[in-house]
């Protein structure tokens, strides 16, 4: 009696821990067997009290089997549509070689369900036994298929040639293709040429970089979150900067004006690092210059170079920069760079981080290796943090420019931009308001601005209760910003960027500036 009770409850453990692991058809041998142990047990019980517990217990199993059987069910069901779990071709009946005596239902497939299943589109029967006498018509009849397979796979092919035949002085043509399609068509073969001409333009405008196999997914991702191929800021969206402009567009725009000077030792450069203190326009400057010279702009970041998979990171760069060469020409802009690649060597660095600086570093070695100067792909980079980026980058980032902070016209023009929506008030001096805003950033500029156009608002709203403010019209609360709104607004945000800070930048610039 000990014997059995302690093996109902051993086999119930082992039940429960199959069905937790997943492995229901073995979690269901081990709840069968129990219920039949109880089953046996309960013929053993002369007590009707104990008798009843024992009932309970067995009522409580064969639930127990009855939720794990359904998860089974279900389970069996959604592998059953699969086409990898099913045969190919029709199954043929045969007699087994032993019959059970009561299979359960519950557990053994029924041969009726595996004969009827529906047939899978992805998997070709086999052919059918050839007819005596139809040996010809069928040879016949596959000549003639194949024939027409291999014309249209031909289609698009012949319709460039006859696109580009038609495109001669003589109007004359030697294609095979295009002569039958001319008499054919009643357009003729201006029609057929000029329809080929615009498929064949779209094509080359709708390119699209793919990869087959398990990168597929990478593209993907980078094509997703990266590239960004109109960014449509121009040089006049930025306020000052008039260095950094000219510079970018020697290092960057001209080459692509001028191909055939840019060669040589004239060659375009490898990359462009960009140092200066937050909030000064880095990243706008880059997507101007994409605009400028109409190049795909990709816009990478440390978290969409980083997998938490052993050896994906250094993928992602390389098709990072494949794609780069694939869209080119191409800008590939990397914001805060320092996070991605800082000094190696280091204590704190990781084995995965140095395979990706490494494989970057090689990347950007090799893609001046392009026998189409057209196709150019450049590096911009941008960091608050130069002195923290690893040497042999610096050495590929081959001009180093300094984005310092707006002077006296930039502010100006900064606070013009910013208010070109709201009224301003007519004793609104935006010369005094940029003297009052020295050592502020382009970003800091930006809040001033926000802080004081709001500054109408909080007073015109000021002790009143959520429904008066809701009933509170458009026009009651966009009044003009006063110069005492902007004074508050000073007051109240301070700049972002500390002196110290400056002269250690001028102090970088100073050693391995390369303007």
């Amino acid at each position: 009696m000990n014997i059995s009770i302690t093996d109902i409850c051993e086999n119930t453990k082992m039940g429960r821990e199959f069905a937790l692991l997943g492995n229901y058809e073995t979690s269901l041998v081990y709840y069968q067997g129990v219920v039949q142990q109880i089953h046996r047990l309960l013929q053993t019980i002369s007590d009707p009290i104990r008798k009843e517990r024992w009932q309970e217990i067995q009522q409580k199993i064969a639930e127990e089997y009855g939720y794990v059987k359904d998860i089974q069910s279900l389970l069996v069901g959604f592998r059953g549509d699969h086409h990898n779990n099913r045969v190919v071709g029709p199954i043929r009946q045969t007699s087994p070689a032993f019959t059970l005596p009561d299979p359960d239902p519950d557990i053994f497939w029924p041969l009726g369900s595996i004969n009827n299943s529906p047939r899978d589109a992805d998997v070709w029967a086999p052919p059918p036994d050839p007819k005596p006498g139809s040996n010809a018509k069928n040879s016949r009849a596959s000549k003639s298929t194949s024939s027409k397979m291999t014309s249209s796979a031909r289609t698009p092919t012949n319709k460039s040639i006859s696109a580009k035949k038609t495109s001669n002085s003589d109007g004359r043509s030697t294609s095979k293709t295009n002569s039958s399609s001319q008499g054919t068509s009643e357009g003729g073969p201006k029609k057929k040429g000029t329809s080929a001409g615009k498929e064949e333009a779209e094509n080359l405008a709708e390119k699209k970089f793919e990869i087959h196999g398990p990168d597929a997914e990478l593209v993907d991702m980078l094509e997703r979150d990266i590239l960004q191929k109109n960014p449509n800021i121009k040089w006049d969206d930025i306020a000052d900067l008039h260095d950094a402009k000219r510079l970018l567009e020697e290092a960057v725009v001209l080459p692509m004006l001028l191909p055939d000077f840019f060669k040589g030792i004239r060659r375009p450069w490898k990359g462009v690092l960009m140092v200066g203190p937050p909030g000064t326009g880095k990243t706008m400057l880059a997507k101007a210059v994409a605009t400028e010279c109409g190049t795909t702009f990709f816009n990478v970041s440390s978290s969409t170079l980083t997998s938490k998979y052993r050896g994906e990171s250094e993928k992602l760069v390389r098709i990072l920069f494949e794609m780069a060469r694939f869209y080119a020409p191409s800008t590939i802009f990397v914001d805060e760079i320092d996070s991605l690649c800082s000094r190696r060597g280091s204590d704190t660095e990781h084995e995965a981080s140095r395979r990706v600086k490494s494989e970057l570093l090689i990347q950007m070695d090799g893609i001046t290796n392009n026998e189409d100067p057209a196709k150019v792909v450049m590096v911009l980079a941008a960091t608050n943090f130069p002195w923290d980026i690893d040497e042999a980058l610096r050495r590929r980032l081959e001009k180093r420019i300094y984005i310092p902070l707006p002077n006296k016209e930039g502010r100006e023009a900064l606070l013009k931009i910013n208010l070109r929506e709201v009224e301003k008030s007519p004793d609104l001096d935006i010369s005094d308001i940029s003297i009052q805003l020295d050592g502020y950033s382009g970003a800091d500029i930006t809040n001033v601005c926000r802080d004081a156009c709001m500054m109408a608002m909080r007073r015109k709203i000021a002790g009143l209760t959520p429904e008066q403010i809701r009933n509170l019209s458009k026009d009651e609360l966009e009044l003009p910003v006063s110069p005492g709104d902007f004074y508050e607004a000073i007051r109240k945000v301070n700049k972002s960027v500390s002196e110290e800070d400056l002269m250690k930048y001028e102090k970088w610039m100073a050693e391995f500036g390369s303007t």
